[in-house]
């Protein structure tokens, strides 16, 4: 069937010679996801699966300050959860295994501040276009959330152990040079050439072989797709963590712009 772009709400959806281009479309947000997001985001790396046009996609976001900053969290400490979804679901963990799965390549192209969920969807692409401007870093640990899942240990298979750490423990952003130095981008490009140098990766895929492309893309993911017991895991436990009074801190500090006082809610362990 056919997709309906006309029910997108959070998320743009177009066809651009063998490119859809998927752009998270919550620029007021800083293109932070939502349930009904990412719902609208699976549909449409679905609906690129099925397209025989599409050779590739590029995901993106939509303005200059943001690719995407993660889960919603202003949405989370206002009702404690990430809003309703049609299927009563947050199925960021569905998002993830589709965009490995999806038997076409991936291209993020970051157009701005990539941070906690948004950073760990341009890690699982397969390739990453930066904007000079944009920032990566983790947020999860700051605001009370992890993703003990793909987006740590198949993090630190592209970047390695050290510096996975690093990025998880300590929360900081790094310009797009380090990025490209840690070899978390492919390649760097100023601001105004970020979707035509994207366009252009995906005409260069479009002349390979679709067939070899996806023996190729389930070949690269043959080595960690183990790692989706973890992100099961991860997720299940991120639900409880989030509702505690300890992520729920987390939440309630980053909307009301404060330092968040975990020590005052931890669980002893």
């Amino acid at each position: 069937m056919p997709i309906n772009v006309d029910s997108f709400q959070d998320i743009n959806y177009v066809i651009e010679d063998a490119a859809a281009i998927i752009t998270i479309n919550r620029p007021e947000r800083y293109n932070a996801f939502r349930s009904q997001t990412v719902e609208e985001l699976i549909k449409a790396f679905r609906a690129a699966w099925a397209d025989r046009q599409v050779q590739a996609v590029i995901l993106t976001g939509a303005g200059q300050k943001a690719f995407c900053t993660g889960g919603d969290v202003k949405q989370r400490a206002e009702t404690g959860d990430y809003g309703p979804s049609e299927s009563g679901m947050f199925e960021i963990g569905n998002l993830h295994k589709l965009i490995r799965d999806i038997p076409k390549p991936v291209i993020a192209a970051v157009n701005g501040v990539a941070v906690g969920g948004g950073h760990v969807l341009h890690v699982l692409c397969d390739l990453t276009i930066a904007s000079s401007t944009a920032k990566f870093g983790q947020a999860g640990p700051r605001v009370g959330s992890f993703d003990a899942g793909f987006g740590s240990a198949y993090l630190a298979r592209v970047v390695g152990e050290k510096r996975a750490r690093e990025i998880w423990y300590l929360c900081r952003q790094y310009d797009a040079a380090t990025a490209e130095r840690w070899g978390l981008v492919n390649t760097v490009v100023e601001p105004e050439e970020l979707m035509n140098e994207a366009k252009a990766w995906v005409a260069e895929i479009a002349e390979k072989s679709p067939t070899a492309l996806r023996f190729l893309k389930q070949s690269f993911n043959a080595d960690t797709d183990h790692q989706a017991g973890l992100s099961n895991m991860a997720m299940s436990a991120l639900d409880l963590y989030a509702v505690s009074p300890e992520g729920m801190e987390g939440a309630r500090a980053f909307a009301e712009k404060r330092k968040a006082d975990f020590n005052a809610h931890v669980v002893s362990h």
